[in-house]
C-alpha cells in the first residue's frame, strides 16, 4: 500500500488530486489535511507514509515552513509541492526547503502523476513550465563549467531533467554503480550533498540544462 498525504486547504482541490492519484492503482491510499498542523497531526498518528503533496499557500503555517519541518522530522519521506506560486524563486526556495519535486497548479493531472511516479522511484523531477527560458547548455559545456568529465556532464544533464539513477544508467548504457560514482563526483564538484542541493547550485550558477 502506497500512502500519500495531500496538504491543501481547498477541499475541491484536495478531492481532485486524490481522484487523480487514484489512477496510480488500487494500492494507493490518499490521506487529506487542510493545514500544516493537521498534516503534522496525521503524521504523528501514522508516520509510515510514502509521500507528501504540499501547497505553499496554507493557513497559519505556509508550505515552506512545513517542508522544513518534514525534512527534519521525517527525512525519509519525500515531498512534492503543487502550487500556483510557480515562479523560479518559489520553485528554488521549495527545493532548498526539502521538496523533491514541484508541479504548477496550471499543469495537467498527468504531469502530477508523472512527478509522483518519478519521486516514488527516487527521482528529482521538475515541472517544465517552471524552468527559465535561458539557453540550454550542451553536456560538454556543462562539464567544462563545473570541471567534470564528459561522462559526468551527461549524467548531470539527466539528473537535472529528473531522471533516476536507474534511468540514467539505462539511457547511457552504464551500470547503476557507475552512475553512483559519477553522482558522487558531481556532488563534490558542485559542493553539495544531494540531488536537491545540486539543482539549487545549478540554478544559482545560471546554468539551465
Amino acid at each position: 500500500m502506497t500512502k500519500i498525504l495531500i496538504v491543501e486547504d481547498h477541499a475541491l482541490v484536495r478531492e481532485a488530486m486524490a481522484q487523480a492519484l487514484a489512477r496510480l492503482g488500487e494500492a494507493v491510499c490518499c490521506i487529506e489535511a487542510a493545514s500544516a498542523d493537521e498534516a503534522l497531526a496525521r503524521l504523528q498518528q501514522d508516520g509510515d507514509l510514502d509521500l507528501a503533496i504540499i501547497d505553499l499557500m496554507l493557513p497559519e503555517m505556509n508550505g515552506f515552513s512545513l517542508l522544513a519541518i518534514l525534512a527534519k522530522r521525517f527525512p525519509d519521506m519525500p515531498a512534492i509541492v503543487v502550487s500556483a506560486m510557480d515562479d523560479e524563486a518559489s520553485v528554488q526556495r521549495a527545493i532548498k526547503a526539502g521538496a523533491s519535486g514541484f508541479v504548477s497548479k496550471s499543469s495537467s493531472s498527468e504531469v502530477l502523476l508523472q512527478t509522483v511516479r518519478s519521486v516514488l522511484e527516487g527521482g528529482m523531477p521538475m515541472d517544465p513550465p517552471t524552468r527559465s527560458a535561458a539557453p540550454a547548455h550542451a553536456p560538454a559545456q556543462v562539464a567544462a563549467d563545473f570541471v567534470l568529465t564528459a561522462a559526468q556532464g551527461r549524467v548531470l544533464e539527466l539528473l537535472a531533467s529528473g531522471r533516476t539513477n536507474r534511468e540514467i544508467a539505462d539511457l547511457l548504457g552504464l551500470s547503476e554503480g557507475t552512475v553512483k560514482v559519477h553522482m558522487t563526483a558531481i556532488f563534490r564538484a558542485l559542493g553539495v550533498a544531494n540531488r536537491a542541493q545540486a539543482l539549487v547550485a545549478l540554478a544559482r550558477s545560471g546554468t539551465r540544462l
